[in-house]
């Protein structure tokens, strides 16, 4: 049977670390401004009856994706475990789907990725090193380059395209889990098969009500949120 990747997400267990951000950053070689895992503030009320909330976001990886539906070369597309990727070598950069997305987990290379390590100088002349200096050192493109992001999917994505998460898919397609998922201190990510019925996901999408970002407009994510507060 094929696999139907999703994620659960306990607002419970989550303790607003901004942990997974972090993580995602490190693993997918992402530059400064984007934000393949990103979350939502909100603050209501007056002092002292304030309410404060904060929800972990990230592509949806929707069943009905228009970032899918409205790619006129098929980059976009859904991968055989229904997880929502982008082949980058026919991407042609005309942002339809970024466009079509409701969610805002789509982002646009506007210019080569992370040209500071490029051009910055040291933060002390003569006594730290600059990101070029450590790149070299380390054998790597950038300080932080994650090699392993390259087995599925362009290590460091090029000038003119689109990016997006994608479920780490360099680690599912090994059995291993995204790294956000591993990295969240509470474990307030669940990563699994919906299809399998003792998969801790179908698990708890049974047991609780769970709620998913914009409902109304039927793109039926695969990211649920349980256990609000």
């Amino acid at each position: 049977m094929a696999r139907n990747f999703a994620m659960v997400i306990d607002l419970h267990k989550c303790v607003g670390c901004s942990g997974c951000d972090i993580a995602c950053k490190s693993e997918n070689n992402l530059r400064d401004d984007f934000h393949w895992s990103n979350h939502i503030i909100e603050t209501a009320g007056t002092f002292p009856d304030v309410r404060y909330r904060y929800v972990p976001v990230l592509c949806n990886h929707c069943e009905v994706a228009p970032c899918v539906e409205t790619c006129p070369t098929t980059a976009m597309h859904k991968d055989e475990d229904g997880i929502t990727m982008h082949d980058p070598d026919i991407c042609i950069g005309c942002r339809a789907c970024q466009l079509a997305c409701p969610y805002g987990a789509i982002y646009f290379n506007d210019k080569a990725p992370h040209g500071e390590y490029r051009q910055d100088t040291a933060l002390i002349a003569g006594g730290t090193a600059t990101g070029r200096e450590t790149a070299e050192k380390a054998g790597a493109p950038i300080p932080y380059y994650n090699p392993d992001r390259a087995n599925t999917h362009d290590g460091i994505r090029r000038k003119g395209i689109v990016e997006k998460c994608t479920f780490c898919d360099h680690r599912t397609k090994q059995g291993l889990k995204p790294w956000c998922v591993e990295a969240c201190p509470a474990q307030a990510r669940i990563f699994g098969d919906l299809n399998d019925p003792k998969s801790e996901v179908r698990q708890l999408v049974a047991k609780h009500t769970p709620h998913v970002l914009q409902a109304d407009k039927g793109t039926r994510p695969k990211v649920y949120y349980i256990r609000d507060y």
